[in-house]
């Protein structure tokens, strides 16, 4: 074998590695919402917290990346990471075809599925669009839950919310009949005193058509190099217990199986 052709080779592995590999030196910047604890929310301090942000620095963590958290509202979230303003949302996103048709998603991170949410003196026990009429149902604007009702319920008045804090907050001061919410952050709210009001109603939602395949990290469509990056890194975080470590502090469940 030649040198030349040695030398062809070694090249070849370079940038093969490279190619897999996020540079040490980078800053990378993560997306989130800022407004969806226990996910991800602001505290006192004007840090921004919660399960998104933990696991989103953990993966960088396992890239050898440093990574910075901007905080973005929901409705222009995925045109802020087009825009380059970071470069990936790590926000509880669902992995819908209507979302991969303008950016590229990593495996999931956890599972998904809604829920209802009613009042726990509530009489709605059916789920149905005849059941629902008149009655005004809640949801965060911009979301799959808020798609849901539309599709599910046109008998219904749908009300949204620019964040889920303020629909849940009208669901306890009686504004509603009724929301639909993300399932997990709904099981935590009614389990504080917060939404001691309220209460999961009905079977969980997990239609694919509305859940998609799980909660994913959305990424631009042309940073595959990325995408594979932080795949590979949260096969990492679950292997060695660092994802169950940061789920236990948040959640009774285990979020990457929903037991």
């Amino acid at each position: 074998m030649t040198r030349s052709i040695i030398r062809g080779f070694a090249a070849a592995a370079l940038l093969a590695a490279s190619a897999l590999a996020v540079h040490a030196e980078e800053t990378l910047k993560i997306g989130t919402e800022g407004a969806y604890p226990p996910f991800n929310y602001v505290d006192t301090d004007g840090s921004i917290k919660g399960f998104d942000v933990e696991i989103g620095l953990a993966l960088c963590e396992k890239m050898k990346v440093k990574c910075e958290v901007v905080a973005q509202d929901w409705d222009g979230i995925i045109p802020a990471l087009l825009a380059k303003k970071y470069d990936m949302i790590i926000a509880s996103m669902f992995i819908t075809e209507e979302r991969k048709k303008v950016v590229d998603f990593t495996k999931p991170y956890y599972k998904a599925a809604m829920t209802h949410v009613v009042p726990k003196d509530s009489d709605i026990t059916e789920f149905s669009d005849a059941a629902l009429s008149g009655k005004i149902i809640g949801a965060q604007a911009g979301t799959t839950q808020a798609e849901y009702i539309e599709k599910t319920y046109p008998s219904a008045t749908l009300k949204t919310y620019p964040t889920q804090d303020e629909a849940n907050l009208d669901l306890a001061a009686g504004r509603l009949d009724m929301q639909v919410g993300d399932f997990l952050p709904m099981f935590d709210w009614v389990d504080k005193e917060a939404g001691a009001c309220c209460k999961l109603a009905g079977e969980p939602i997990t239609d694919p058509a509305f859940v998609g395949e799980g909660v994913g990290i959305a990424v631009r469509k042309e940073d595959g190099t990325l995408k594979e990056a932080i795949n590979k890194a949260i096969d990492e975080v679950v292997a060695d217990g660092t994802y169950k470590t940061i789920n236990d502090k948040y959640f009774k469940i285990n979020l990457y199986s929903l037991k």
